[in-house]
């Protein structure tokens, strides 16, 4: 079998990160006018292995790397942040927007994987825009949530930047957009305990309700509430938005 997109996209930012963690490798070390053969023997490296590090020819672990940065007198910081969104999804995700756009109404301009930049970097599951007004909904789907806080508090952070997201507000009436959140749940016993058990946090987050929500995004004429969860049933093949809250979260059980 011969290499997939995914595996080249991969093999592409390996290569990246090696060219830019031998760039910053040789700026400290010419900064700090230490000889390569003097760092390796101070810190334990093989020098040669260390020039070919700092030439982007080879890549380093994560115990040499500190080893190095310690012998120069600095220290190493890692973090992860989205770019193109991830590249393994939820794999129930795909459907569960797509039973959504099939019940939205013409007025809904979908934008999808809308990327943001500022002040956090993320990407959007969805964006729906009200054509009329310009008002805008982000939009998140999980077939499950493993972090409830955390998911919440990234869905709400990557809404409040769409305003850096490329081409904000797509709009040519020069108006300030509200800006809605929506977030597209699995109707399955786990995600009905989930609410069940934190309901003061889900109707802080979501207060608004699901029926109202619906009802936006299959009519012409109703606004979007503000923010609130919708229901997707999934049974085999069958996936279906249903139009209120399902009867398990309802009566508690």
């Amino acid at each position: 079998m011969g290499e997939t997109e995914l595996q080249r996209h991969i093999r592409q930012r390996q290569e990246d990160f090696r060219r830019a963690l031998a760039d910053e490798l040789r700026r400290v070390v010419e900064s700090e006018g230490v000889s390569l053969r003097a760092i390796a023997r101070t810190v334990g490296v093989d020098s040669s292995q260390l020039s070919r590090v700092l030439r982007g020819k080879e890549g380093i672990s994560h115990e040499a790397l500190v080893a190095v940065a310690t012998g120069l007198g600095h220290d190493v910081s890692l973090r992860l942040f989205e770019s193109s969104g991830p590249r393994i999804r939820d794999r129930l995700q795909a459907r569960m927007i797509e039973a959504l756009l099939g019940i939205t109404h013409r007025r809904w301009s979908p934008r999808l994987e809308v990327g943001v930049y500022r002040p956090v970097r993320g990407v959007i599951d969805l964006v729906l825009q009200d054509r009329a007004t310009g008002d805008l909904i982000a939009a998140e789907g999980h077939s499950q949530l493993r972090s409830v806080e955390f998911q919440m508090r990234r869905a709400g952070e990557k809404a409040d930047a769409l305003p850096s997201a490329t081409g904000y507000p797509w709009s040519r009436e020069p108006l300030v957009p509200r800006i809605g959140r929506l977030l597209l749940l699995r109707s399955t016993s786990a995600t009905h305990e989930l609410v069940r058990t934190l309901p003061a946090t889900f109707r802080v987050a979501y207060p608004d309700s699901t029926e109202a929500a619906v009802d936006a995004l299959r009519t012409g004429s109703r606004p979007w509430p503000g923010s609130a969860i919708v229901w997707v049933y999934i049974d085999g093949a069958a996936t279906l938005v249903l139009e209120g809250t399902p009867r398990a979260v309802r009566l508690g059980r």
